[in-house]
């Protein structure tokens, strides 16, 4: 199979499976926040920072082949663009989500400092208590387009790693698809169970919860299309993947794993997880 199908398969597999196995564990599960989930997000955020430092960015400002940085504006560009769109998509899911909820309160503040809050889920504990299965029905509905919108960015990321690789295995592509595919599975938490307290079916709820993360695949067939377009497009392309990454890494991931577990271990895991990205890329 040529790489680009295989791109197709190792997306699916981190994008729809990722998220699914989070809505999964979402059914058999208490959505409590856990020291191992906090450690694992921690240690992705390393990993992920390691490719985002020293692979994207290096092969963006290099695509060009020459020895010189000519491409360093440019990679400033698709730095700024990929950070900035992912951040006005999660301000569009928060401005979808405080249409339904009241945010501005003393006992639910707008600002992220509860993990409810961070990934999109807040509102989740308020129809629990104060509302109607139909609202929490609605609460799920709501988030699983937000994981999905979320997505496509993300799967960008993945298709822009394999553009060049001449198997599935490259480094960056792998890395990039292992790290994304744990950083759905609390989303896919987020979705499944106030679904499910909704009225949908077990299984069902699971299955909308993995299709939230079928836009992961048309992200990477577009991430891998715009790297094969010349030198400039591709150096935009990594740049841009970079960048979204970034907000993940420093707006979502590392925060997430903050509030999971308010201590100072997490931060040793960063370290651990950027120590095995940097053993990955140059061994």
């Amino acid at each position: 199979m040529a790489v680009f199908g295989w791109l197709i398969v190792v997306t699916f597999i981190s994008g729809v499976l990722g998220t699914g196995l989070g809505g999964l564990l979402g059914c058999i599960t208490r959505r409590d926040s856990s020291r191992v989930v906090s450690l694992f997000l921690s240690f992705a955020a390393g990993v992920m920072l390691s490719v985002v430092c020293f692979d994207l960015i290096e092969d963006a400002l290099f695509s060009d082949g020459n020895v010189g940085v000519r491409f360093l504006g440019l990679t400033i560009v698709g730095l700024a663009a990929g950070f900035l769109t992912v951040f006005a998509l999660n301000r569009l899911i928060d401005t979808k989500t405080n249409r339904e909820v009241e945010h501005i309160d003393k006992n639910h503040p707008a600002t992220a400092d509860d993990l409810g809050e961070l990934i999109h889920s807040d509102h989740y504990k308020h129809h629990k208590e104060t509302g109607t299965w139909r609202e929490m029905l609605v609460a799920g509905v709501i988030m699983a387009c937000a994981i999905a919108l979320h997505n496509l960015p993300e799967g960008m990321v993945i298709g822009v790693s394999y553009t060049g690789a001449e198997n599935v295995f490259d480094r960056a592509g792998l890395v990039m698809a292992i790290v994304i595919g744990l950083h759905n599975i609390p989303e896919g938490m987020a979705v499944s169970v106030p679904l499910i307290s909704g009225g949908m079916k077990r299984v069902r709820a699971v299955l909308v919860t993995a299709l939230s993360g079928a836009p992961t695949i048309i992200g990477a067939i577009i991430g891998y299309a715009l790297g094969g377009l010349g030198p400039a497009a591709l150096c935009l392309a990594l740049s841009f993947a970079a960048g979204a990454m970034m907000y993940v890494v420093f707006g979502e991931l590392i925060p997430e794993a903050f509030l999971m577990w308010r201590s100072k271990a997490p931060a040793f895991a960063i370290l651990v997880g950027i120590i095995v990205g940097l053993i990955v890329i140059y061994i």
